[in-house]
């Protein structure tokens, strides 16, 4: 597993990182067993992974109870959490900020939070103020760096007028690759780390669904447990078929190279320009092992613009 580190100043860490976010249970259909999330956990971090992304909202603190309880044998282990806005999370509110970090590592049993992310913006709330807290949590020793989720340039930028941005975390991936020509450059050379979410399009990009999938009613997924920014441009009708059309079109790529399609999916994502690494979350322990050697695999360049041309 290759490292890089997280923008100018953060930790050195593995290019594929475990995302916990099906770990809480919530939107995913039937949660799994708690024993069974915490072994694909304790997988990732035996493949070489080093850290799990997680929050307080997924599924009320449930993912971060459980990364807490898989985590224990492995103290060097990084965990990025993250505070959401009141309409889900505890707020964003100075004294909110402050509130969900101690919840955080309560539950995920730790002395300091190694990554701080705001979910996502509140215009409800001047930033200003949000990441004043922010960066008051790192000069009182709870936090080591901070960052944010789902953010773009012009926010950014209001925020390193306070204290750097360690980190920004969007969502990226074949199908959904916005960013990469104007966002990912600036923050390359402001010094922002970026990790992506969803880098395997919610199970698009691991070529085991089909137009004759069904998800259960609560899996968002199915396109009625909301979620809708994330429904339309990868599951709605139409927009499905163009992109299993486009996963087809990678399997000889991911053939050719003796590679999964979830590996050549997540490598392609280590090879782009900024991006310290995916985040690719599993219920599955053997999934997570096959995920993690994506973080060993060489793209050339031609087979990159292979890949462009499809995508």
């Amino acid at each position: 597993m290759r490292t890089k580190r997280l923008g100018r100043d953060g930790p050195e860490i593995s290019v594929v990182g475990f995302g916990a976010w099906e770990a809480g249970g919530s939107g995913w259909g039937e949660a799994p067993p708690d024993d069974q999330v915490i072994k694909a956990m304790r997988t990732a971090i035996e493949s070489g992974i080093t850290w799990i992304d997680t929050a307080e909202v997924y599924g009320d603190g449930k993912s971060e109870e459980l990364v807490g309880r898989a985590l224990e044998p492995f103290k060097d282990a990084l965990v990025f959490t993250k505070v959401a806005a009141d309409n889900a999370g505890t707020g964003l509110k100075p004294e909110q900020v402050r509130a969900a970090a101690e919840k955080s590592l309560k539950r995920l049993q730790r002395d300091v939070i190694d990554v701080f992310q705001i979910h996502w913006p509140d215009d409800s709330v001047p930033l200003e103020e949000t990441w004043g807290a922010m960066a008051q949590l790192v000069d009182d020793g709870l936090v080591r760096w901070i960052g944010v989720s789902n953010f773009n340039q012009e926010l950014i930028e209001r925020c390193e007028a306070i204290r750097h941005v360690d980190s920004l975390q969007n969502q990226f991936s074949m199908l959904r690759n916005k960013g990469r020509d104007d966002l990912f450059p600036f923050c390359e050379k402001n010094g922002t780390g970026i990790v992506c979410y969803g880098p395997l399009a919610y199970g698009l990009l691991t070529g085991a669904i089909t137009t004759e999938t069904e998800f259960d009613d609560d899996d968002w997924r199915s396109g009625k447990g909301g979620l809708d920014h994330y429904y339309q441009p990868l599951f709605a009708p139409g927009a499905l078929e163009e992109n299993l059309a486009k996963v087809d079109a990678l399997r000889p790529i991911a053939d050719r190279l003796g590679v999964t399609l979830p590996q050549l999916a997540l490598a392609w994502v280590v090879h782009q320009s900024g991006v310290t690494g995916p985040i690719a979350g599993s219920r599955s322990p053997d999934h997570v092992a096959e995920n993690a050697k994506a973080g060993s695999i060489e793209l050339e360049l031609k087979d990159l613009e292979e890949i462009d041309s499809i995508l």
